[in-house]
């Protein structure tokens, strides 16, 4: 565990982590959307020290894949591969030389650590398809894990921790839930239809073609979408919606740096939501089937394609911050 000192005393740190935390594991060669694909794989000083270090033909081959221009990395090969991916989609670093040897960033992904004053929260996150199925198929409220312990309360934890109790109201519809959050972060949506909102999100990067062809979708169908019906489809399922929500709050809410920022976090879960869950009405419609599988689909995209990327998460989070000045 991590400590922090001062001149004086070792300060006092929390340390926090969902309840679902704990039950991860990476299903390797079983995920269909690696991460060992499409992303750049930094390599951490230690482990540069040690693949530096490796003789023989398999340290031949890892420094011929590394690459020091900027921060050390791995050359991805054909399809953005990993170059030590191999036709099973699994590590030949692991299978090699051991799980420990594996660089940090693929030891923690898709772990995140959010560094507050006197407090590290820790999570999940829902880019990852077996994070995202552990995260969304959870039926019972979300319990934050707390160890340690801290000198003074922080607002903004505070004011977050409020409203993730909002959310998890069930006695109220999830509808019911957003507004009643956004209403405690003083928080307003622009007047934006979910039209507009996805011709927006067409305007952003993406990596993935089967992100485009769902906003495509949302595009085309999400307004015309049948809600009464996907809501009467989807009644024994509102956890779903409810755990997304959850997430978004607790991972991006207390970073916030003043009630501006709370509140156009605040609107950036509820966005997200709105884009989920009118994806799955417009693919109900035309199919009349919606399974979990494709929930956690949707929410993987959302979260790989805008979440996960600095620049179109705070695209959105800049037209939520102009709603709240022009209020």
């Amino acid at each position: 565990m991590q400590s922090y000192t001062t001149d004086r005393k070792m300060e006092s740190m929390e340390f926090v982590f969902p309840d679902y935390y704990k039950d991860f594991r990476c299903i390797a060669g079983d995920c269909r959307h690696s991460c060992c694909i499409g992303w750049e794989i930094d390599i951490d000083e230690d482990s540069l020290a040690f693949f530096e270090s490796v003789p023989g033909e398999f340290g031949d081959r890892l420094r011929q894949n590394i690459s020091k221009n900027g921060d050390a990395h791995f050359v991805l090969g054909e399809n953005e591969r990993c170059p030590f991916l191999n036709s099973q989609n699994l590590c030949d670093i692991i299978l090699t030389l051991g799980e420990e040897h594996i660089c940090g960033i693929c030891t923690d992904h898709p772990r995140y650590r959010n560094e507050l004053p006197g407090r590290v929260e820790t999570g999940l996150g829902l880019c990852c398809e077996e994070a995202a199925r552990l995260i969304l198929s959870k039926k019972e409220p979300v319990q934050l894990i707390v160890t340690g312990e801290k000198e003074e309360e922080d607002e903004i934890v505070s004011h977050r921790d409020k409203v993730l109790s909002l959310l998890q109201n069930r006695e109220l519809s999830i509808a019911r839930r957003v507004e009643a959050m956004l209403t405690e972060c003083d928080a307003a949506l622009p007047e934006m239809s979910i039209t507009q909102w996805t011709e927006m999100l067409l305007e952003l990067e993406r990596l993935d073609e089967e992100w485009t062809k769902y906003l495509v979708l949302l595009r085309d169908k999400g307004e015309n979408a049948d809600f009464a019906g996907f809501d009467e489809y989807m009644k024994d399922r509102q956890t779903e919606y409810e755990q997304l929500l959850v997430y978004l709050v607790y991972r991006h809410m207390a970073n916030a740096s003043d009630w501006d920022g709370i509140a156009a976090r605040a609107g950036f879960a509820a966005i997200a939501y709105i884009i989920i869950y009118t994806l799955g009405a417009a693919l109900w419609t035309e199919s009349g089937e919606f399974d979990f599988a494709q929930q956690t689909e949707l929410a993987r995209l959302f979260s790989s394609e805008i979440e996960y990327s600095d620049n179109n998460r705070y695209a959105i989070l800049d037209v939520l911050e102009e709603s709240l000045w022009m209020q």
